[in-house]
């Protein structure tokens, strides 16, 4: 088997969710969150920076996915303190990464999705339609991950058409 020599895009887009209200939340439960959505997003970068680094004009990307439920001054749900909490501070970690690894020619940025039709958004929002696929958004994420980092670097972007 052969050795990637280099990564041009990181895409991280594990996440889990707790849909419980906070008093309620166990202790273990509120650290898997954070273990999922931002512990291992933040070991998986430092293992594969040697790969990702760059000289010259070329750069590579890193894109963390974060949520809407993480963006500044967007609107909060019941029962996602945990969830929404971590994704707040993976778009923390994205604009101090990409502070620190801009000399290494990494852009990190981070997208903040609105309702996409997935299994997660069903289980925190039961009954309701998003009106964005997931292929739809794969599309745009695939896009944004050969062609963000020409335009951003630390950047906290929302997608979003629409709140539940």
């Amino acid at each position: 088997m052969a050795k990637a020599r280099k990564i041009d895009v990181l895409i991280n887009n594990a996440a889990t969710i707790v849909v419980k209200p906070f008093e309620e939340l166990t202790e273990q439960e509120f650290e898997q969150v954070y273990r999922i959505n931002v512990f291992k997003t933040a070991a998986l970068i430092k293992h594969l920076i040697p790969l990702m680094e760059r000289r010259g004009d070329e750069k590579s990307h890193i894109v963390n996915i974060s949520s809407m439920g993480g963006f500044q001054g967007s609107a909060r749900f019941a029962g996602l303190s945990a969830y929404s909490s971590s994704k707040s501070a993976l778009s923390g970690l994205t604009e101090c990464l990409a502070e620190e690894f801009k000399t290494m020619h990494i852009a990190v940025n981070c997208l903040c999705l609105g309702a996409v039709d997935t299994d997660m958004l069903r289980e925190a929002f039961p009954g309701y339609k998003a009106s964005v696929t997931a292929a739809e958004m794969g599309k745009y994420i695939g896009w944004f991950a050969i062609n963000g980092q020409h335009y951003h670097n630390g950047k906290i972007i929302p997608v979003s058409s629409g709140t539940p």
